[in-house]
């Protein structure tokens, strides 16, 4: 639980740090697209900071399902360093090469919701 409430609370921080270095140091030094791309990768760290937060604050509960609990958070941690962190390398270093590893982010994201799911399922 405690490793989830910290990793949240960190993604969460960036979030907002990097929603401010974008709409202030960025402005005119990338493209629209590129800052698209970032504010993207920003979005989608936040809501997911969000979701790991209530998965920190569930596992602290009784009777939860907690295999598929703590599945559900490492799959949004990774979900989110790879589809945020490859969106951050393409926008700010133009990595272009890194594109691939987006969708693995995505399907990461994807299959944590859907062990959240289970989880919710399962508790009874």
């Amino acid at each position: 639980m405690q490793i989830f409430g910290a990793i949240a609370a960190i993604l969460g921080g960036l979030s907002v740090a990097g929603g401010a270095f974008a709409s202030h140091a960025l402005q005119g030094q990338l493209s629209e697209r590129a800052i698209a791309v970032f504010g993207t990768g920003i979005r989608y760290q936040m809501y997911h900071a969000l979701a790991l937060l209530v998965i920190a604050l569930l596992l602290g509960q009784d009777k939860v399902a907690t295999a598929w609990l703590t599945a559900a958070g490492w799959l949004l941690v990774a979900g989110v360093v790879l589809f945020s962190g490859s969106l951050y390398l393409i926008s700010l270093a133009g990595m272009k090469a890194v594109g691939p590893v987006t969708p693995l982010g995505g399907v990461a994201l994807i299959a944590g919701w859907a062990c959240l799911a289970i989880a919710a399922l399962r508790t009874p």
